[in-house]
């Protein structure tokens, strides 16, 4: 007899909501698929998303994406049956790779009480909030907290990595830490240093912004088998989006408006966006990786078509511009 193996399935299926707060308190209605308005997190729930990304900052110079605001939506998603993806930015905004400021009250600090503050503050966010995944740094593919935290200065970078670990593992350690990495292109070079250094980590997580790391889905593909063998860590695309048109909805100057960024056979139509993410699935699986998250599928211009300051995303959420679920979310219930 025969034993057919059934096909890989992604074990999560992600989706970072960290503008959700923010575009609740404006009164933003969200629509299913046939029209009718639902609760946000009811429509992505009943599409298969079964994991949340949320941003932490330190001390934002607003509510959003703070402590007190991150703990709620926390606790409102796992209520919901959501694993939690808290994504520990270390700043008091964005951080990438051209951008990893310090918390402001951390800037001058020696570099050893800095390694202190990374611990302490890691270890009283996951002791209230107790995600599943952990993430320490965004996008650190050059270090973070500069300048002390710069790639550069490799010892003080992996030591401050290993508090944040080290506070993760002493509060949950059943809870995953991934180490995030924006693209493809020299992250093996990233990672020798992490093994060098004998960092413990369990995930290495990938950006895959077509305008940013390439238009080669198989140079990607390619990538994750790398570096899956090569650091028997588990693999995830820990962010990728993509448009469903070149129109805008507010007056805010959008990422992606022109034919060239897009990918040949992969057209900024609903029809093109679901193929895209169908094909994110699909690599995921090839590589068996533990899965993707998708980012700013729920950024729509949610303060009015006449904001310049609205959302530079509303032609990648995964929501049209009347609000309504696109059918690229549909494309999250799971294996083909």
């Amino acid at each position: 007899m025969v034993v057919v193996e059934p096909p890989y399935k992604a074990e999560l299926r992600g989706m970072d909501i960290s503008f959700y707060p923010e575009m609740e308190l404006f009164g933003t209605k969200f629509y299913d698929s046939s029209g009718v308005e639902r609760p946000f997190l009811d429509i992505i729930k009943e599409n298969g998303v079964n994991l949340v990304r949320i941003r932490l900052w330190n001390d934002p110079a607003g509510v959003h994406s703070g402590f007190q605001e991150v703990s709620s939506l926390a606790l409102r998603c796992k209520e919901k049956g959501f694993k939690i993806l808290l994504d520990f930015h270390y700043s008091d905004t964005w951080a990438d790779p051209g951008n990893q400021a310090p918390p402001a009250t951390w800037k001058e600090l020696s570099i050893d009480v800095l390694k202190d503050s990374v611990y302490n503050f890691t270890k009283h966010v996951l002791t209230a909030i107790r995600p599943e995944y952990v993430q320490i740094g965004n996008e650190i593919n050059n270090g973070f907290l500069w300048n002390k935290g710069s790639i550069s200065e490799e010892k003080n970078f992996t030591d401050l990595l290993k508090e944040g670990v080290r506070a993760s593992r002493e509060v949950d350690p059943k809870a995953k830490i991934m180490i995030h990495f924006a693209g493809h292109e020299g992250s093996d070079d990233f990672y020798d240093i992490l093994e060098k250094n004998k960092l413990d980590y369990d995930i290495i997580g990938l950006s895959y912004y077509p305008l940013w790391h390439g238009k080669s889905i198989p140079a990607l593909e390619n990538r994750l088998n790398s570096l899956k063998a090569k650091y028997k860590k588990e693999i995830f695309i820990a962010e990728f989006s993509y448009p469903f048109t070149l129109q805008y909805d507010d007056l805010t100057n959008n990422i992606i408006g022109f034919q060239d960024q897009l990918i040949n056979g992969f057209p900024a139509t609903r029809a093109g966006q679901k193929i895209f993410v169908e094909e994110m699935k699909k690599v995921t699986e090839r590589t068996f990786g533990l899965g993707f998250c998708y980012w700013g599928g729920e950024w729509v211009a949610f303060k009015g078509s006449n904001s310049g300051v609205g959302s530079s995303y509303e032609n990648q959420a995964l929501f049209d511009f009347e609000h309504k679920a696109n059918p690229a979310l549909g494309e999250f219930r799971g294996a083909h």
